[in-house]
């Protein structure tokens, strides 16, 4: 058939409409799918009675093993957010439920007994009903003689769990591998996407934006990741109020006071990373002992700045912006947990794992001594 030919047969065959494109499309993928996984299958006949229980993560040269698996997570997490109640559905609850409050009235609180619960639960439609359980109104009570509770605080309670779920799928969108936790450069992808709908963020300017995520994300890894895996689980950031304080920067009359508390503020972190700046004498964006040592009131002495340098991760013995982060975070709050932790190990220093007469006197005698390093 020469090129004329071929060009007229083209043009004259029968165009395939959409519905055939996706059957043939769904048939191909069925077909090279079934083909992969040959020979993967192992032959004992007990494989096929007893159920699986683990799951391998396809490998990153199997490429259509992880597209599958992207698409199946997008459109679980899209049914998932469908399943939730949107404003103008509050909204509808809220009139329902300030509409069948229960007797006896007072001018204080609207209450609601448990049969108006019920009711409200049945006129609200599905997706009102998990928020309408005999658990939840058993959780509500506050002592009522009539064993009813506060509309305010039903409400209240069900716009904390919608929030709650909104915000686990909306983190589950930046969890890449889907295992439930977030890396540092998944949450540096949530926190650089987020800061365009914060307006306490606006006054900052995009070059600083980079240092801005980094400071941010320090205070995740260092409070939820203890163990320094570099990851951290989405149900502890779902659990801590960090995230709270990152929204609160919504509020566009934020007082100062709170904004200068508050470690996710442009504030805070202008100021610490002003405090790195000036402690770097040199300019070659890394601080060593003898600029570390100004940090604070200058009272650190040579044997702690020893320590700290031997126990966090430094670059030809200096130190970066993130392990000043962390040191700062744990100066800043030295009665949390993980602060203690990140202490205990500078004051350890024969590693035993607990603080002996040695230790104690290795850092009390250059106190008295005055050795200090500024």
């Amino acid at each position: 058939m020469d090129f004329r030919s071929a060009l007229i047969k083209c043009t004259t065959l029968k165009k395939i409409d959409k519905t055939e494109n996706e059957r043939r499309e769904s048939e191909y993928f069925s077909k090279y799918y079934e083909e992969g996984k040959k020979g993967k299958d192992d032959p004992k006949q007990s494989y096929s009675v007893i159920p699986k229980f683990y799951y391998k993560l396809p490998r990153e040269e199997d490429v259509l093993a992880q597209k599958l698996r992207e698409e199946a997570r997008a459109i679980f997490l899209q049914r998932r957010g469908k399943q939730l109640l949107n404003n103008t559905e509050l909204k509808a609850l809220w009139v329902l439920l300030d509409k069948h409050h229960s007797p006896p009235h007072s001018d204080e609180e609207q209450m609601i007994n448990y049969q108006d619960f019920l009711h409200v639960a049945n006129l609200g439609g599905p997706k009102c009903r998990p928020y309408f359980t005999p658990t939840v109104f058993a959780k509500l009570q506050g002592g009522d003689p009539y064993g009813r509770v506060s509309i305010m605080a039903l409400f209240n309670y069900v716009m904390r769990k919608v929030w709650y779920h909104q915000t686990r799928i909306g983190l589950s969108l930046y969890d890449v591998i889907g295992q439930g936790y977030l890396r540092e450069v998944d949450l540096e992808n949530y926190i650089l996407e987020l800061i365009p709908t914060l307006p306490q963020l606006d006054g900052l300017e995009k070059s600083f934006h980079s240092f801005y995520v980094c400071t941010a994300v320090r205070k995740f890894l260092f409070f939820l990741d203890p163990l320094r895996t570099g990851r951290v689980r989405i149900q502890d950031i779902l659990a801590c109020s960090f995230l709270d304080d990152l929204l609160e920067l919504r509020d566009v009359d934020m007082p100062k006071d709170l904004q200068d508390s508050n470690w996710f503020s442009a504030p805070s972190a202008l100021r610490v990373y002003g405090q790195y700046l000036n402690l770097d004498k040199d300019h070659n964006g890394m601080l060593n002992k003898e600029e570390l040592a100004g940090y604070g009131t200058g009272t650190l002495t040579l044997a702690f700045m020893d320590r700290v340098f031997q126990e966090c991760l430094t670059y030809d013995g200096e130190m970066d912006y993130k392990t000043y982060l962390d040191f700062v975070l744990a100066m800043e709050n030295r009665q949390e947990p993980q602060s203690l932790h990140y202490l205990f190990r500078i004051l350890d220093v024969d590693g035993k794992g607990y603080l002996d007469t040695f230790c104690l006197n290795y850092f009390f005698r250059y106190y008295w001594s005055g050795k200090f390093l500024s």
